[in-house]
């Protein structure tokens, strides 16, 4: 009961802030950034130390440059969120632009399936228009929401220019069925987030910070011998970005244990020092630093 009430208070207020102009959407969002950077401070400290682990060459003046940049940044994305409930394909394509899907699209041509990895840069929420742009089908591994009347919502709104999303648990027997039945695809896997971990099987450094590194992503290349894609994307402009694929490898098989997982964290490092405004900081991604298995040490 209590799910659907609070559904049905919120879905109303979505819904119409979800059809505003976009002028409109970024005047709330410099409402929110006052909100949340100035008077509640939402994870501000978080933030903070997570530039301090990452840039400690840089003055506290210049990381907090950075951080008010990520704010700013983060109730855009915040926004952005909710206009993708209502954004129509026109103004996705003219607003999340593709360098060169191409890349993609010839393994597709050449009967490859592929694996998408990429990290929460810029704005990730807006890759549901990739299916708009390329061949082959492109299947999601989600978090599926508590709330089931918002899980069906967000859903189909993230599937509706045609991603097929699959929570995260049931994303390999997904893709073993459509192996068997000889059908093709694109996996789209975030991969830059932390892993559980007693779920961890290795450790690496990101940023010079040993952390837990999903590894998912390789293990299923591997497995299925998929063509290794990481797709980055940039912001141009408030409400502008621009994403490029970057091929990883297209013979995962050759690679020793974690090799194509090192790869990956190379990539995401260089192009998040690009534009280190636009990535996730608010993310605990090193929480678990201090906890590293003798094994890992």
């Amino acid at each position: 009961m209590m799910q659907f009430l609070l559904f049905i208070i919120s879905y109303p207020i979505i819904w119409v802030l979800s059809r505003l102009p976009m002028s409109m959407l970024y005047l709330l969002s410099d409402v929110l950034y006052f909100l949340i950077y100035t008077v509640f401070k939402y994870r501000k400290q978080v933030v903070l130390e997570n530039l301090k682990l990452v840039f400690p060459e840089k003055t506290a003046i210049e990381r907090k440059k950075i951080a008010k940049q990520f704010f700013t940044h983060f109730t855009d994305l915040f926004v952005e969120s909710i206009k993708a409930f209502s954004i129509s394909k026109k103004e996705i394509l003219k607003r999340y632009t593709y360098k060169n899907p191409e890349l993609v699209n010839n393994y597709f041509k050449k009967k490859r399936n592929i694996a998408l990895m990429g990290a929460h840069q810029a704005n990730w929420e807006w890759s549901i228009s990739l299916p708009l742009v390329l061949e082959t089908p492109l299947y999601g591994a989600y978090t599926r929401l508590s709330n089931k009347y918002f899980e069906k919502w967000v859903r189909e709104s993230r599937e509706k220019f045609g991603c097929i999303g699959y929570k995260t648990s049931e994303m390999v027997k997904g893709m073993q069925q459509r192996f068997a039945n000889k059908e093709q695809g694109a996996y789209l896997l975030l991969s830059d987030q932390s892993p559980q971990v007693h779920k961890t099987y290795y450790w690496s450094e990101f940023f010079g910070v040993k952390v837990p590194i999903h590894t998912g992503a390789e293990m299923l290349s591997k497995k299925f011998d998929l063509v290794v894609i990481n797709y980055i994307t940039k912001k141009i402009k408030r409400g502008y970005y621009e994403t490029e694929f970057q091929l990883i490898t297209e013979t995962p098989k050759e690679f020793k244990d974690y090799e194509i997982t090192d790869k990956y964290i190379a990539l995401t490092e260089k192009n998040i020092l690009e534009q280190p405004e636009f990535y996730l900081w608010s993310h605990k991604r090193f929480k678990h630093r201090n906890k590293v298995p003798a094994a890992f040490q």
